[in-house]
């Protein structure tokens, strides 16, 4: 069971860390606002990783991987993406006040995370791969116990990348100069868009 959850625990710290949409719209919020919204955005990313967590470990994938479901879900993520990334950009171009709005910030960006979160289908995959790889360590079929364990340390990692995310991205608002602000709004509207596109492009 230890070797379990620590494999999750690295797997979890792997999948929260990378970069993606998720990370990208959490530096362009917490540039903005700081800790609080960059942390609702991690937050709200948690909710699509469980969903996902429990298609890909139940085998449900399978059903989802289906064109009729795919492509809708692969369309309204490519056009989310993109609408993020024109926003970072736009605030690339004319940096906004960093306390403009910051309730309704605050507010929307548990959903912000949720969406991108629900919205991206290349979940699927890598739970899918992950369900396959859970089985690979315990050398057959996963019992109930030893899946609700992989789950838990996955959980565990993406709660803990969540604060570290957000502290670092709130520590970087501090010491940042309004250019470097520029420059990370920029990127990662760039980022967002790139993703857009490769997200239209399986369809």
């Amino acid at each position: 069971m230890l070797t379990i959850f620590f494999s999750a625990l690295v797997f979890g710290f792997v999948f929260c860390l990378s970069p993606g949409a998720v990370l990208a719209e959490t530096l362009r919020r917490g540039l903005l606002h700081g800790f609080t919204p960059a942390l609702l955005v991690q937050i709200g990313s948690l909710v699509g990783d469980a969903v996902w967590a429990v298609i890909g470990l139940t085998g449900i994938a399978l059903l989802i991987q289906h064109e009729s479901v795919r492509v809708p879900l692969t369309a309204v993520c490519g056009l989310y993406l993109a609408w993020l990334g024109v926003r970072s950009l736009m605030d690339a171009w004319r940096l906004p006040e960093s306390d403009s709005a910051p309730a309704r910030s605050g507010q929307n960006a548990l959903m912000v995370g949720a969406a991108i979160s629900l919205a991206n289908p290349k979940n699927i995959v890598y739970w899918g791969a992950l369900g396959s790889a859970l089985s690979g360590i315990v050398g057959a079929t996963p019992s109930h116990g030893q899946t609700l364990m992989f789950f838990a340390g996955f959980m565990v990692a993406s709660v803990l990348s969540c604060f570290l995310i957000a502290a670092l991205v709130n520590l970087l608002r501090q010491n940042a100069s309004p250019m470097w602000q520029r420059v990370s709004y920029g990127a990662c509207g760039v980022v967002l868009l790139y993703l857009a596109v490769l997200a239209l492009r399986a369809i």
